[in-house]
């Protein structure tokens, strides 16, 4: 008896030693909030609402988020300015307000270098003209804005390489692939995305690898987003992209990129040396986000037209789940350091609340989820203590 009690008090001990508290931020756009969420391993639940923005009879529409790599600060763009946004900066831990800086037209996605420790945001040009917009380099120190680079018409996804030496970005009209220099500021290379998937599929023709897109998606299904409405002959000259990137991460180690084709519904896998498409995967409709565990064996992706999430082995390019969500429109992607969790940010439609699904990673299946402000957006994985 004696050995058994000292058996489950040894079970009990590595139990609560191996257990991990996981903390997530997400926005809710239409509600100019910015939740704290904490997930314990079995509960989700929102711990805090932190309220942002400066104009209390506008929603100025809190967009894209990031922690910095120390895990000190995080970082918000406001999206609607007048007619410029901007970058929010606040403590985390306290969420106390620390500083702003103007960008551009309605600034979007973002991620701090490690190599250059720089802030890269880029602008997505929403309200605009179908013309080549930008990413901003900001100093988080100082808050200032360096530069400008410019790039294609409305870039939206962007993600920095493991070694902070490269950020990519995709411009969603324009249908391109952007690697900019972290260090020297300016655009290293770019891709044509549809070009590319259309010759890698003409190369495999004939070899089992050719794969049709499904049914394009006209659309990004952002509630607050009509792209049909748009005027494309703005567009005049210029390229109007079939595929429409949404999303790029480049692999922390494999040397490859992936592509949420949100307009073909397709993943493209794009090889960083050889600067082209070289595997296309058929997946759910409308992908709109991507990331990749940190062990670089499985890619997420939100599958925005479907209320759902596709789980990828990356090596073997096999959709191993489709997990549908607990509400409509899904929207962001964050993954656990330890590679077991993803956090889906969820918009739903209309009044509907803003969620954050809990993916388990292993079991393939939701396991819970917390309920946000409305328009669930952005989302970054801060810590796990």
């Amino acid at each position: 008896m004696k050995k058994l009690i000292i058996a489950i008090i040894f079970l009990v001990q590595i139990s609560i030693l191996s257990a991990q508290d996981y903390y997530i931020y997400v926005t809710a756009e239409s509600e100019d909030e910015v939740a704290l969420v904490k997930f314990d391993g079995k509960k989700a639940q929102t711990i805090k609402n932190i309220a942002v923005g400066v104009w209390p009879a506008e929603i100025e529409g809190p967009h894209g988020i990031t922690v910095d790599p120390n895990g000190e600060y995080w970082y918000l763009s406001l999206a609607h300015g007048n007619p410029y946004g901007f970058l929010y900066k606040f403590k985390t831990g306290t969420d106390e307000f620390v500083s702003k800086v103007q960008l551009g037209l309605f600034p979007a996605s973002m991620q701090i270098s490690t190599a250059s420790g720089l802030l890269y945001c880029v602008n997505f040009n929403l309200h605009g003209e179908m013309v080549p917009s930008s990413v901003s380099v900001v100093d988080p120190e100082l808050m200032t804005e360096l530069t400008k680079i410019t790039t294609g018409a409305m870039p939206h996804g962007s993600r920095i390489s493991a070694d902070g030496l490269y950020q990519y970005s995709v411009a969603m009209m324009s249908g391109e692939l952007f690697e900019i220099d972290a260090m020297k500021l300016k655009v290293n290379r770019k891709l044509d995305l549809d070009k590319s998937a259309e010759e890698m599929g003409m190369d495999h023709a004939g070899m089992g690898h050719m794969e049709q897109p499904k049914t394009a998606s006209n659309s990004m299904d952002h509630s607050k987003m009509d792209h049909s409405k748009m005027d494309h002959s703005a567009m005049e000259g210029m390229k109007h992209s079939k595929i429409k990137p949404t999303w790029v991460s480049p692999h922390p180690t494999n040397g490859m990129a992936y592509v949420a084709a949100n307009g073909a519904a397709q993943v493209l896998e794009i090889d960083l040396k050889t600067w082209k498409v070289v595997r296309k995967w058929d997946c759910g409709k409308g992908p709109y986000n991507i990331d990749i565990t940190p062990d670089g064996k499985k890619l997420i992706v939100s599958y925005k037209s479907e209320g759902a999430t596709g789980i990828w082995d990356i090596e073997k390019g096999v959709e191993l789940a489709k997990v549908q969500n607990t509400n409509s429109v899904t929207h962001g992607v964050a993954v656990s350091k330890d590679s077991k969790y993803a956090f889906i940010s969820v918009e739903g439609k209309g009044d509907d609340k803003g969620r954050m699904d809990v993916i388990d990673l292993k079991t393939l299946k939701v396991v819970d989820t917390a309920f946000l402000g409305k328009q669930a957006g952005g989302i970054a994985f801060w810590k796990q203590e």
